[in-house]
């Protein structure tokens, strides 16, 4: 057995001191690739090293007192690192939030006592609306707040020069030929850049940066895109360039497309066991890249910047991801292809007609779905219950959850082969129902209102996309 790390006093001590793990299942040309677990700090991720140093420099600084809130706007991570040392330090905390963040981290957040307040992530610096511009109003309305601003706070970019840089220099032996980082605040590339150009200025630093921000723009010309874009990968990209990023550190910039990010971290875990957040996509993906491109042997290093387990219902979701249209299944040209969840694909979700109301409105529940068919012993659908037929029923006596679906359930189906026209489902949306399609060969599935929607949005973003 190796030597086991000594037991420690209290969550904070566990920061830091990450893994590194050599990728040997992706094609990494003639480099070798190594990986910086950042996933594995106790919050998930990287940002939780700069939650820490802001929050102790503040205390060191007198800007933060016992019992003083702490306010910030954050994407992404940051808001959970802070979270976890603010609950560790007893301060109050208010993140502000753009309402891209996903479900997960929220709720994340608000387990560990944080005021969550969302804003909008469509909006642009300057608006009224944009989430650090509020952040610094709430900051300024409530007493004994201290912003943290990590795209302006020099103890961001601090952490990472004396903490993460050092680690990966020891790791890795003094043998490092590139390290690959991307920007949120701008303080990790900023850190990592400014500790390896101290030790060894001819290694690169090398920004990976998703496509629709501006700074990859600004790497290969010295102005940033004037065209701010949008992008799914959360925490990671900017519309404006950071007050603590230094540019001038950067040698190379590749711009990752949200696919390539998705699809990057999906295969991640397919092939090297690791289950990491979208933004990890965005950096293997450039630092693949980076290494393909090699004609000599390098160590590259990259970091993998939080873990995986808050994007289960985006990122490694299919449906999710067949809704954003970055996985296309297969096509059959008829009306199953409108079919979320097709029987052939066994992922339709059903009841059977002596399940009980309760049943239903738990499936409905765990699979974010409103209606469900009842299909019995052999697989014939009988019905279908929604989420009317169970709120008629047990309006005023609770105790109906226990009834039957069959005594609720709708009966008078229309159905519709699968060779019929879109054109054909529309009567049956006009009337309040769901179309069922269901011919000689059995039941396929339903189609909703949404479903059709999705469909015709997928099929314009494909006509879009051929006709460049």
């Amino acid at each position: 057995m190796g030597h086991l790390p000594e037991p420690v006093s209290g969550v904070l001590e566990l920061i830091g001191n990450t893994p590194m793990i050599r990728l040997t299942k992706l094609d990494t040309g003639v480099c070798d690739l190594y990986l910086k677990l950042e996933s594995q700090n106790p919050g998930g991720s990287i940002k939780d090293r700069i939650g820490l140093s802001m929050i102790e420099q503040a205390e060191k600084d007198g800007l933060l007192k016992p019992g003083g809130t702490i306010v910030e706007a954050t994407a992404g991570n940051t808001g959970l690192g802070l979270a976890l040392v603010a609950a560790q330090k007893g301060y109050k905390l208010i993140l502000v939030i753009p309402d891209k963040m996903s479900q997960d981290k929220i709720f994340h957040l608000k387990a560990l006592g944080v005021d969550v307040r969302l804003t909008r992530s469509d909006v642009e610096k300057g608006h009224p609306e944009y989430y650090q511009d509020v952040a610094a109003r709430i900051t300024k309305e409530t007493p004994g707040s201290f912003f943290v601003n990590q795209f302006s706070n020099e103890a961001n970019p601090k952490a990472h020069e004396t903490g993460t840089g050092p680690e990966i220099w020891e790791q890795m032996d003094h043998k490092v030929e590139a390290i690959v980082a991307g920007v949120g605040s701008g303080g990790t590339i900023s850190g990592l850049g400014t500790f390896f150009k101290s030790v060894n200025p001819d290694i690169d630093v090398v920004l990976a940066d998703p496509v629709g921000s501006v700074l990859a723009e600004a790497v290969w010309t010295g102005t940033p895109a004037t065209e701010v874009g949008s992008w799914v990968v959360e925490g990671i990209g900017e519309d404006f360039i950071p007050d603590i990023l230094k540019m001038e550190l950067m040698d190379k910039a590749y711009a990752i497309s949200d696919h390539e990010a998705l699809m990057t971290i999906r295969e991640v875990l397919a092939k090297e066991g690791l289950l990491l957040g979208s933004s990890s996509g965005t950096l293997i993906g450039a630092a693949l890249k980076y290494c393909r491109e090699q004609t000599e042997p390098k160590r590259v290093v990259t970091l993998a910047p939080d873990t995986g387990n808050k994007y289960l219902s985006k990122a490694f979701n299919d449906y999710w991801m067949e809704d954003q249209g970055f996985i296309q299944r297969e096509q059959v040209g008829d009306l199953r292809d409108l079919i979320t969840r097709r029987t052939e694909d066994r992922a339709v979700v059903t009841v059977k007609p002596d399940d009980t109301l309760l049943t239903a409105y738990g499936r409905m529940k765990l699979y974010d779905v409103s209606q469900l068919p009842v299909l019995n012993e052999e697989g014939k659908l009988e019905g279908i219950i929604d989420e009317m037929d169970i709120l008629m029923a047990v309006e005023g006596d609770e105790q109906k959850f226990s009834l039957p679906i069959s005594e609720k359930m709708a009966t008078n189906l229309k159905t519709l082969p699968k060779s019929a026209e879109i054109k054909d489902l529309l009567p049956i949306f006009n009337d309040g129902m769901v179309a069922i399609i269901e011919d000689d060969d059995g039941f396929h599935g339903i189609i909703t209102r949404i479903d059709v929607m999705n469909y015709l949005r997928a099929k314009l973003r494909n006509e879009k996309h051929h006709s460049f």
